[in-house]
């Protein structure tokens, strides 16, 4: 027996089968979910009740995050996308050309977190542009999280159905 069997009898590569796997995607998800353009969604919720205060902290850390983010998209956009591109098309032969469970695996949570993080991108121009403030904010950051959600079900719902199809298809590893 070799040390590369040894690790693989220790550590389960097929990731569907594995809890750690559905685990960190309900982590992955959950995380995407409650925080949007970087701002917890409590704050959102608090700001939107009370006012104030709390309002004045929401419209703060907004601005910050959205000038974070079109900093990022504007002085290094282009080779971000082309590096995210080449890693998802990487991915998706790797796993579904050459049949690669973990390369799936990965791909199913990396294109919907690119299409969050391009939604991500879409409303920071947009409240760049419009400047809400008070319930004009609060609609937009909800309206954000509601689409990241839905991408979030859609993902979820995809995942669990291939991993379904993989772990009745493919026999185990002996």
């Amino acid at each position: 027996m070799n040390w590369t069997q040894s690790v693989f009898e220790v550590i389960d590569m097929r990731s569907f089968s594995n809890l750690w796997f559905w685990i960190a995607l309900a982590v992955v998800w959950s995380t995407t979910s409650h925080w949007v353009l970087g701002v917890p969604f409590d704050l959102i919720q608090r700001a939107h009740r009370q006012g104030g205060q709390p309002q004045s902290d929401l419209e703060d850390m907004v601005r910050i995050n959205v000038n974070r983010l079109l900093y990022i998209g504007r002085v290094s956009g282009l080779w971000l996308l082309g590096f995210v591109c080449f890693m998802l098309t990487t991915l998706g032969a790797l796993g579904f050309w050459y049949d690669i469970e973990f390369a799936q695996a990965v791909f199913l949570i990396a294109f919907p977190m690119s299409l969050v993080g391009a939604l991500s991108l879409s409303t920071a121009r947009l409240i760049e542009a419009e400047q809400p403030t008070g319930a004009a904010l609060h609609k937009r950051l909800v309206r954000h999280r509601v689409y990241t959600q839905f991408i979030g079900m859609i993902a979820i719902f995809v995942t669990a159905m291939w991993g379904m199809y993989q772990n009745l298809s493919v026999p185990p590893i002996l």
